[in-house]
């Protein structure tokens, strides 16, 4: 059996040259974690990133009505844009992009008192939608705000992590007992989970507390909005939404439709598309090091192919006079090379799942993710070894299988 005699000869030429081997077979193995783990590192990192780029809101758009910087039909410019919840209503029904709206007021250092403790916090009325926008998500046995707070202008309270903690200590349930928010009391009815947010709009919804917008203004009393959030559930659509917004808002508080500026507006989806490109360059940088490290050991094993192709070439010459085909003897130098390359990658493999799996416990994950080998990275590197292992070996074997077996015999 031919791969019987392949394994046979293989194992003899480990005995016979195990310095080498273990050095060639140390190459591939470096390799091998070096694009294994730099590749689920930059995955680890990008998913890191991305969580916190939406722990701000998933795809939303912020929008804040300003002031007029055109005149229009007469009027100056630099009129205010005073928008209302009526506004925001009507966009929902005029915008057929839009999937989810909700205006929202602001009012910061709002006296916040638990028995004898006095906090200044930001209280920010919303409507349900609102939740679901920003990622605030209740923890266990609590809720975000519902229908029946809006409608019947409950004085309901959800807190976030930070206020709670501050609040009623870490090891205190909040949810069912009441804070007094500048006088008037509020039943807290849920405690939003920690979450990993690196951009805000009027500082981290940690240290915030979000009431229901008709009880924000059953007791502050604005009229005016200070600002809207909705969320667009095509991306490809954003842009037309975002349009269809302004004009309309235009048609209803008499300003130039094309007076972006009258009613100002961050799109997350921008920062989520240039974070997606910019990680794919990141991890192609990081794969292409990686397998340049690969392909310096791809080179030690067709280095030692063709020293084991000069030392054995009498060998060689005489197995082709007894009538050993050019397939035999490339067939036995390809299965030494890809030997050779498959214990070197497999040990590769195992070092960097090992790394993967020991590296939460470093504490490290806030700052760079958790790497994490996906199949994406199994794959990408399984073809690289591949590669490099056919590359090394087909040309040893071909320049083995091109010997003369009487000019092989006389070496």
């Amino acid at each position: 059996m031919p791969l019987k005699n392949y394994l046979r000869q293989f194992l003899r030429d480990v005995r016979a040259q195990k310095l080498r081997l273990f050095l060639t077979v140390f190459g591939i193995v470096w390799g091998t974690a070096a694009v294994t783990l730099l590749l689920a590192f930059g995955e680890g990192l990008q998913k890191r990133v991305v969580r916190s780029q939406k722990g701000l809101g998933d795809a939303i758009v912020i929008a804040w009505p300003i002031r007029t910087t055109k005149p229009w039909e007469g009027l100056p410019r630099g009129r205010p844009v005073r928008m209302t919840d009526e506004d925001v209503a009507i966009i929902d029904r005029e915008v057929e992009e839009i999937d989810r709206i909700s205006e929202e007021y602001q009012r910061s250092d709002a006296r916040v008192v638990l028995g004898r403790k006095t906090l200044a916090s930001d209280v920010s009325g919303t409507n349900v939608e609102f939740g679901e926008m920003r990622n605030l998500i209740a923890a266990e046995g609590g809720r975000f705000l519902n229908q029946q707070d809006i409608e019947n202008r409950r004085r309901v309270a959800f807190l976030g992590d930070q206020i709670k903690n501050d609040l009623f200590g870490a090891d205190t349930d909040a949810i069912g007992q009441s804070v007094r928010i500048d006088g008037t009391p509020f039943l807290v009815v849920g405690v939003m989970v920690q979450k990993d947010q690196d951009s805000s709009y009027s500082g981290r919804d940690k240290d915030k507390i979000f009431i229901p917008s008709t009880t924000y203004k059953a007791i502050y009393g604005p009229e005016e909005i200070d600002l809207f959030v909705f969320q667009v559930e095509n991306p490809l659509a954003v842009a037309a939404a975002k349009k269809k917004v302004i004009e309309l808002a235009a048609s209803r508080h008499r300003f130039d439709p094309t007076d972006e500026e009258a009613v100002q507006m961050w799109d997350t989806t921008e920062g989520l598309k240039f974070l997606t490109t910019f990680f794919v360059a990141f991890r192609a940088f990081l794969g292409i090091v990686g397998a340049l490290t690969l392909v310096v050991g791809g080179i030690g094993v067709s280095n030692i192919m063709n020293v084991a192709v000069e030392e054995r070439t009498r060998e060689i010459g005489i197995k082709m006079a007894l009538g050993a085909r050019r397939r035999y003897v490339i067939g036995q130098f390809l299965f030494e090379t890809l030997t050779i390359t498959l214990v070197g990658g497999a040990l590769g493999f195992l070092i960097s799942w090992g790394i993967c799996a020991v590296f939460p416990g470093l504490g490290l994950d806030d700052y760079v993710g958790t790497p994490a080998i996906s199949g994406q990275v199994a794959t990408v590197t399984t073809l690289i070894l591949g590669a490099i292992g056919l590359l090394a070996g087909y040309f040893p074997a071909r320049t083995a299988a091109a010997l003369r077996p009487v000019e092989a015999l006389r070496m």
